[in-house]
């Protein structure tokens, strides 16, 4: 057997291998128990939108002095979290106390390479009804039409002239 075409073979079956895999990031939110609602809607949008993106999300629930004494706090917002992001993720492991920290860990349902996928497939598979239309502006007039439209009066009755004597011969011959 030859050990350079054994070796080479290997090192392709290692490529392809390592093609389909994907990288667990673990991505970090730090949240005080008595967090604004507005607040936290924004790291609720943030934990949504890494668990869409299939990474994991380390969510830390910080306790400075008198908080220390209430875990409990922390434990149900913690809790919340976890309900309302329950259809993109599920919990890895579950509140625990460490140190001033409480510390929960959420998984995404789907993995890494799933979402990746599922990101680029629309863009690919777009057809021509469904991308945006570009809008067409006239082209710009020459600057002869520019003079033109400027001679103009403002009132759209045609080019200026002047107006006529009302002492006409005209006028007084129908009388």
């Amino acid at each position: 057997m030859d050990y350079g075409k054994f070796k080479y073979e290997s090192a392709l079956k290692a490529r392809e291998s390592r093609k389909n895999q994907a990288q667990t990031v673990i991505k970090e939110i730090k949240l005080r128990p008595k967090i604004d609602p507005h607040d936290y809607g924004t790291k609720k949008g943030h934990v949504e939108r890494f668990l869409r993106q299939g990474d994991k999300v380390k969510v830390t629930i910080m306790f400075r002095g008198r908080e220390q004494s209430r875990p409990e706090l922390g434990f149900r917002l913690l809790q919340r979290l976890a309900a309302d992001v329950e259809e993109l993720g599920f919990v890895e492991s579950q509140p625990k106390q460490d140190g001033r920290n409480m510390i929960m860990v959420i998984g995404p349902h789907r993995r890494k390479s799933e979402a990746k996928t599922e990101r680029t497939a629309p863009r690919e598979g777009a057809s021509q009804a469904e991308r945006p239309t570009r809008v067409r502006r006239p082209p710009a007039p020459s600057a002869a039409e520019a003079r033109e439209r400027a001679e103009q009066p403002v009132n759209g009755a045609g080019p200026a002239t002047p107006a006529a004597p009302e002492s006409a011969p005209e006028a007084e011959a129908e009388d």
